[in-house]
């Protein structure tokens, strides 16, 4: 198997990343976490927003309270 050594290994745990984030560092973070692109974390909690109705505006906030 061979391994991509361009990407950081993800971390555990939910956390804010600040640097990489644009507005609180959430879905920098989560994507982080996840081991995925920031880009597709971004666009799933728009879409998200906007189907449902802003439920994601609040997880996104209360996330941003909780994550460490």
């Amino acid at each position: 198997m061979s391994e991509d050594r361009n990407l950081p290994p993800a971390r555990s745990g939910l956390h804010l990343d600040k640097e990489n984030g644009k507005f609180l560092g959430v879905c920098a973070g989560l994507a982080d976490t996840l081991g995925v692109d920031p880009l597709i974390v971004r666009l799933i909690f728009v879409i998200g927003a906007l189907v449902g109705f802003g439920s994601l505006i609040l997880i996104y906030f209360v996330i941003a309270l909780l994550a460490t």
